[in-house]
């Protein structure tokens, strides 16, 4: 698939750790509006291939294309600038600070920004999010799908392109976890694009369009979920065999 007309294209991507090839020859793209859910085996190079395509890692060979632009060797704060934004397994929020001011970071970085227009937005996705009754509150005290909800509302302050999420579902509530899932579609509907990654097949099958599948570093299939989840190769994959 050609770079033109993806908002992300990586071509034959590779990166080893050691003896150990995590990301092995993947092309992986995503056009405007997509719903991607990247799903594989534990250990299968999900996080890895995300990595690299936010500009946290270098790929030892391949090639990373940002709306048709070569940007191989740019640094993770260049990616973000071009659109790029991510959230990470684990909380990045900066715990003593207020869940309000979390917001404000990411968007005190943006070209040409006041505080007082930064923090209106804030508060505008504080409320889409059901966190603006917690603006004031510490995000170290907040709940773990809490979080996950604030680390969202900081990645939707860059105002981003596409929007990479790392195993949003993991580890919360299935109340926060719906809610999670209804404001994911919201974005969607809204023109927003994500690649989504997670262990969660259920809740990545209620918002996927397309499925992407990784099993030892390699890609074994992309389509449309209904044709994936019946895929032998995917389904030996999960068995382990």
């Amino acid at each position: 698939m050609s770079p033109e007309g993806m908002i992300v294209h990586g071509e034959t991507l590779q990166k080893r750790f050691g003896g150990i090839t995590a990301v092995d020859a993947v092309d992986f793209s995503v056009a405007e509006g997509d719903l991607i859910g990247l799903i594989g085996p534990n250990g299968s190079g999900k996080t890895t291939l995300i990595n690299l395509l936010t500009g946290h890692l270098l790929p030892d060979t391949g090639e990373i294309f940002l709306r048709g632009r070569r940007v191989n060797g740019l640094a993770a704060h260049g990616f973000a600038a071009l659109g790029v934004a991510r959230t990470f397994q684990l909380s990045q929020l900066f715990g003593r600070m207020t869940v309000l001011e979390n917001m404000l970071v990411p968007g005190l970085t943006r070209p040409r920004s006041t505080r007082t227009g930064v923090a209106r937005r804030a508060r505008t996705y504080l409320e889409f999010l059901n966190l603006a009754h917690l603006q004031d509150l510490s995000a170290r005290s907040l709940s773990g799908g809490q979080q996950k909800l604030l680390e969202l509302g900081r990645a939707l302050m860059l105002e981003p392109a596409i929007l990479f999420l790392d195993e949003p579902f993991a580890g919360i509530h299935p109340h926060l976890r719906d809610d999670l899932i209804q404001r994911i579609q919201d974005l969607h509907r809204s023109g927003r694009t994500f690649v989504v990654v997670d262990h969660d097949m259920e809740s990545i099958l209620k918002i996927a369009r397309r499925l992407v599948v990784l099993a030892r570093g390699q890609k074994i299939a992309d389509g449309l979920p209904a044709a994936v989840r019946s895929d032998q190769t995917v389904l030996a994959a999960y068995s382990g065999l």
